[in-house]
């Protein structure tokens, strides 16, 4: 297996092949196209390697690396799509001090041969599909309460006539979008059955209601997570211990590695949970009861009702009050 780092920008790809010892090899930049894509396969076959031989690790970076992904894995080629968290240490690690797009597709490299990442799976297109309908909804929800705000503040002072009606036109119609949004998703999710039954899974939990679920399936389906720990960890609710010997002892924190969207929609929902959800509830209460502050406690009950979306899926079974020993 020969192990390639792509740095990705809006703009460009730029990668770098290690050589078969594991020393620095050839580079090349493409553009991150359809057209790019097909020249560095071009390019890749000129190294005598097929799409089989080739392990290719690339960065998370918002959306500009999803396209490249999923067309380099149509076409064979092995894919993990990493922490830029994880590799920036990694490079620190390896006294790279330089930050350049060669070096860090370098380090990139390093990262895969060194560390063989798991290999990434792309999501089915009924949850990309998902993935992008809440996305978009999300944005709009975001503009409708951003002219909200601004309406509520051209009420409280000398706004122009025409400023108002703008506000007033702009409103009604993000509102209507939102409306049909959420009917498109809700829609799009009954016409596959998984992603329905999933949804009445998660639904079936105490606290998970329309938003929740449909945020926790496409995260679900949008990835392979093999635990319920894998599952929390990438949506940031981890604790992180800061300890060292006795004098350093820094109070344990969230992570918040993962999506803050996520973490925002399942705080809520925790704060519900606090109160109907008997097995959050029972983790929260122990918590306050060891001294712990409200605000503390919410973080390992957002972990817990985590676990339990990945359990009813795991499972294949509707929530069960009684299952396991509760208090």
């Amino acid at each position: 297996m020969r192990y390639l780092g792509m740095d990705v920008a809006k703009a460009k790809l730029d990668c770098l092949l290690l050589n078969e010892d594991g020393n620095k090899g050839k580079s090349k930049s493409v553009a991150n196209s359809r057209t790019g894509i097909a020249d560095f396969l071009v390019w890749i076959g000129k190294q005598s390697i097929s799409p089989g031989e080739l392990h290719i690790i690339m960065e998370a970076t918002g959306v500009y690396h999803e396209h490249a992904a999923l067309a380099l894995s149509d076409a064979g080629v092995t894919v993990s799509i990493v922490n830029p968290a994880q590799v920036k240490d990694f490079g620190r690690g390896l006294a790279v001090r330089t930050k350049t797009d060669g070096v860090d597709s370098y380090v990139l490299a390093r990262y895969g041969a060194l560390l063989k990442p798991i290999a990434w799976t792309p999501p089915a297109p009924e949850a990309r599909m998902l993935q992008a309908l809440i996305a978009r909804r999300e944005a709009i929800a975001q503009d409708l309460q951003r002219e909200r705000n601004r309406q509520e503040k051209a009420d409280a002072t000398d706004t122009p006539i025409l400023i108002r009606k703008s506000l007033s036109d702009s409103i009604v119609f993000l509102s209507k979008q939102l409306v049909q949004l959420q009917q498109d998703i809700d829609q799009h999710i009954d016409r596959h059955p998984d992603l329905k039954n999933d949804l009445a899974l998660l639904q079936s939990i105490p606290a998970v209601g329309p938003q929740v679920g449909n945020n926790m399936l496409a995260v679900m389906h949008a990835h392979n997570f093999s635990s319920a720990e894998q599952l929390a960890a990438y949506l940031g609710l981890v604790p992180v211990e800061r300890q060292s010997g006795s004098s350093v002892l820094g109070r344990a924190r969230l992570s918040k590695a993962g999506p803050a969207r996520m973490r925002a929609v399942l705080y809520m929902a925790a704060v519900v949970a606090t109160r109907c959800n008997p097995h959050v509830k029972a983790v929260y209460e122990r918590l306050l009861t060891r001294g712990k502050s409200k605000m503390s406690a919410l973080g390992p009950a957002m972990r817990k009702l985590v676990h339990l979306c990945f359990g009813v899926l795991k499972t294949r079974q509707p929530y069960q009050r009684e299952y396991g020993k509760i208090s």
